[in-house]
């Protein structure tokens, strides 16, 4: 099966939300405590938010997780559909 036919059918799709949705929630948990460890322990969500979300941060914090999760959910999804 080609990677056209393959990218055509809705069970590719269903599939790739299989992987990305959990990949993006895992990814985005271990990079807020990567970040900000210490804040979240101590409970101060405030500077946790100012440091990675405040002022535009967001679109950068979420932008290259986004971009590095939909490469490796379609790379998984197309490499396992027979």
């Amino acid at each position: 099966m080609t990677f056209l036919e393959k990218i055509q059918q809705a069970s590719f799709w269903k599939n790739f939300l299989k992987v990305f949705i959990p990949f993006f929630i895992l990814i985005t948990i271990i990079s807020l405590f990567m970040n900000s460890w210490r804040d979240i322990f101590a409970g101060d969500f405030t500077a946790v938010s100012e440091l990675n979300f405040s002022e535009g941060k967001w679109m950068r914090f979420f932008g290259i997780k986004v971009f590095i999760t939909f490469v490796y959910a379609f790379y998984m999804t197309n490499k396992n559909t027979k």
